[in-house]
């Protein structure tokens, strides 16, 4: 017995705490059932219960929980989640400035969902089932301030004060997206496209300007470095004369040296053979020695002077006319040097216009060439077609003739006759024109010859008409001109 009760007093004891682990998997289960986290970028909309905002203490209808856990009844409360991440929409707007000139204007949004509460419960009142149409409608409602913004003002002012457009822009659509429960975290206008091309044209003059500067600058810098480049020719067109100047003086020192040393010798020999004379003359003549020192005091002494003096105004001479001719070649070749130089300038100058004058009329002559080219063509063109069309007509008026001759030649034969018949009785008529008096001798029987010749004149011409038609050349074989003196003869026999 008293093992019985502990048996039992054992499973009751089991059994309690079975359903007591049970309940408590229960609860847990229940509470991660009911348990719900907001993520850092989300908010959670519980509704279902009355509840009052702790934040502004006015009735919203639904609880806000961001960035932390609630319980949620189910079957009683609902839960649905609003994001909080940023979104981004493109601006591409067409509009008219208050120029009256179309631009598009393409800019983006960067936005979000506000994070105080007021501005999450405004948001959730107009997005919550719509979060993918966020973004049109924020992208209308930027439009249309952009537009009326941008009616205001001129190209220039938003070209030169972009800054001012996006502010203006934040301005006007502010209170709107307070009113969305959105805030701007960043617009940007990106571009301003011009279909009319009012913008590049206001460019145009700054541009042509700024060419035009540079043109300038750029012939400035040749004109300077053509007149460096010319003094630096004449620099050394100098340092080139001077050079030759040095090198033509000391070829005349070495000259006059050489001349000098060549005299020394022949003086050198004509003093040695003099003291072998004087001191023969010595030997051979001691009276006159006297005499011939008398001869040297009086005539030879003031000789010497004599040539010593005209050889050392000969070298002056020399010199002077040296440096004379040093100067005016010094001089010639600095007045050619100039020439040369305005020489050159002059030359390039015609140069280049002779060159522009022949490209010119290059170009005219190639042009004319090429448009009487074309004329002459389209002309020989024309004519080639008009002549081939009149050869295709005649050949076709030919072949035609030719099948309704092969094919009913009775018919063409009497049409072509009666369309010549005057022309055949004006021929049979002829003779009898050619007659000033008729005289019928045998009275009825005359008048009846008459006729029966004309008759037969008739047929004979007939007959001449049919082989014209018949044959293809048009003209008769032998027997015309038999036929043309028979009709004669006949005409002679009856008058």
């Amino acid at each position: 017995m008293p093992g019985f009760i502990s048996t039992l007093a054992i499973g009751l004891a089991g059994a309690i705490v079975a359903v007591l682990v049970l309940l408590l998997l229960l609860l847990v289960l229940l509470f991660r059932a009911m348990w719900r986290v907001a993520e850092p970028n989300e908010a959670l909309i519980i509704s279902g219960r009355r509840r009052r905002s702790v934040a502004q203490q006015d009735s919203l209808g639904f609880k806000i929980v961001t960035g932390k856990g609630t319980l949620v009844v189910p079957g009683i409360e609902a839960v649905r989640r609003l994001s909080l991440d940023l979104r981004e929409t493109d601006l591409q707007i067409d509009c008219v400035t208050h120029q009256g000139i179309p631009l598009r204007v393409r800019g983006v949004v960067i936005y979000k969902v506000g994070d105080d509460l007021a501005s999450v419960a405004n948001a959730a009142r107009r997005f919550l089932d719509q979060q993918s149409q966020m973004d049109q409608r924020v992208h209308n409602l930027f439009a249309g301030h952009l537009r009326a913004i941008i009616g205001n003002m001129t190209v220039e002012e938003m070209i030169r004060d972009r800054e001012k457009l996006t502010e203006l822009t934040r301005e006007h659509a502010g209170t709107e997206m307070e009113k969305l429960g959105l805030i701007v975290d960043s617009l940007q206008i990106q571009e301003i496209l011009d279909p009319t091309g009012y913008i590049q044209n206001l460019a145009l003059p700054h541009a042509a300007a700024v060419e035009r500067e540079a043109r300038i600058a750029r012939a400035q810098a040749d004109r300077e470095a053509t007149e460096k480049e010319q003094e630096a020719e004449a620099q050394k067109a100098l340092a080139r004369r001077d050079s030759l100047i040095r090198q033509a003086g000391y070829q005349a020192e070495i000259d006059r040296a050489a001349a000098e040393a060549k005299q020394a010798g022949p003086l050198s020999d004509a003093t040695a053979r003099q003291k072998v004379v004087v001191e023969e003359t010595r030997i051979a003549e001691l009276e006159s020695e006297r005499t011939e020192k008398q001869l040297q005091v009086d005539v030879r002494r003031p000789a010497d002077a004599r040539a010593y003096e005209q050889v050392t105004l000969a070298r002056a001479a020399r010199e002077a006319h040296i440096h004379e001719a040093e100067a005016r070649a010094r001089e010639v070749e600095l007045q050619a040097s100039a020439d040369a130089a305005r020489v050159k300038l002059a030359a390039g100058a015609q140069a280049e216009r002779v060159k522009l004058e022949a490209e010119a009329a290059s170009t005219q002559t190639r042009m004319l060439g090429e448009a009487e080219a074309s004329a002459t063509q389209a002309r020989g063109r024309a004519d080639g077609e008009a002549i081939r069309a009149r050869g295709t007509a005649e050949a076709d008026a030919i072949k035609a003739r030719a099948e309704a001759l092969a094919g009913n030649q009775e018919a063409v034969i009497g049409q072509q006759l009666a369309e010549r018949w005057p022309e055949i009785v004006e021929a049979a008529a002829k003779p009898f024109g050619d007659i000033d008096q008729l005289i019928v001798l045998n009275g009825a029987q005359g008048v009846s010859d008459a006729l029966a010749q004309a008759l037969s004149q008739g047929v004979a011409g007939l007959q001449l008409a049919r082989r014209l038609l018949a044959e293809p050349g048009g003209q008769p074989n032998g027997s015309a001109p038999a036929s043309r003196a028979g009709s004669a003869k006949a005409e002679t026999e009856g008058v």
